[in-house]
């Protein structure tokens, strides 16, 4: 909604069901008013109204029925939140269960937001870089306005530096040098190609594990931290990052992959289908 379809009234009366009633008798609405907010300093109620048919700019009420009662109520207020956006108000509803919440958001604009039901959506990916970039994309995504849904995400980051200590070989090898990880035993980079002096265990995925073979022509104790290989079978929303896919997004179920390279519309993209039912 917008605040075209939500107007907002000052009162000087306690805003009970009765004085209500007595508010919404001979009022009239501008045409494309949907609902009213009364706001008597902190008490706030909530009003959705029905007009009578006809081309006027301001119209008799056919019906109305009370939303919310100043109990049931409350105000939340970010110059920052875009209130159109069903994600932005999934948070706030979240903050207030079971509550109406009137909300005040970018450039003055009002909104309200009543049981609104949250969507979950898992983000899988490694760190470094932390934040991680699919978790970055995916919150722009969500601010974007791009994406039809009450979506808050949950990142669940999966750390090479934290899986050095499940290695039990001499040193430790990480796929590329520009992720800046290390170890407190002798570690190597793979796109280094580097000649070998220990025996390593490799953290990296499928095809680190293949270029790994190729170039030493021998197997390696390996960790596996593919986020696709670490999607959980409990049918939670999913989305990831994955070398397989080249452009756009795959989906599986209820996991989407996205290229590793992927692109704030790939992800907007993957987000829709996967919630597309």
């Amino acid at each position: 909604m917008h605040c075209k379809d939500v107007s907002i009234h000052d009162v000087d009366i306690d805003l009970d069901l009765s004085n209500i009633c007595a508010l919404m008798d001979n009022w009239k609405a501008y045409k494309r008013t949907e609902y009213i907010v009364f706001r008597n300093r902190e008490q706030l109620a909530v009003v959705r109204i029905e007009r009578e048919k006809g081309k006027d700019l301001f119209q008799d009420l056919s019906a109305y029925e009370i939303v919310s009662l100043p109990e049931e109520t409350v105000y939340y207020e970010d110059p920052h939140l875009d209130i159109l956006n069903p994600s932005a108000l999934a948070r706030v509803q979240v903050k207030y269960p079971g509550k109406t919440v009137v909300v005040k958001g970018m450039f003055s604009h009002i909104n309200f937001v009543k049981d609104l039901k949250p969507l979950r959506l898992r983000v899988i990916d490694n760190i470094p870089p932390a934040p991680s970039k699919l978790g970055v994309l995916v919150k722009m995504g969500l601010a974007s306005g791009f994406v039809d849904h009450p979506i808050i995400e949950e990142d669940v980051d999966i750390s090479m530096a934290a899986c050095v200590k499940d290695v039990r070989t001499e040193a430790v090898m990480f796929p590329c040098k520009v992720s800046g990880l290390s170890a407190d035993m002798p570690y190597y980079f793979l796109d280094e190609a580097p000649e070998l002096k220990h025996k390593v265990t490799l953290i990296g995925c499928n095809l680190s594990k293949r270029i790994y073979e190729s170039l030493y022509h021998s197997d390696v104790p390996f960790i596996n931290v593919c986020p696709m290989d670490n999607v959980p079978d409990d049918g939670v929303p999913t989305i990831v990052k994955c070398c397989k896919v080249k452009e756009g997004h795959t989906r599986e179920g209820n996991t989407v992959m996205v290229p590793w390279g992927a692109t704030v519309p790939e992800v907007v993209g993957a987000i829709n289908d996967l919630f597309s039912e």
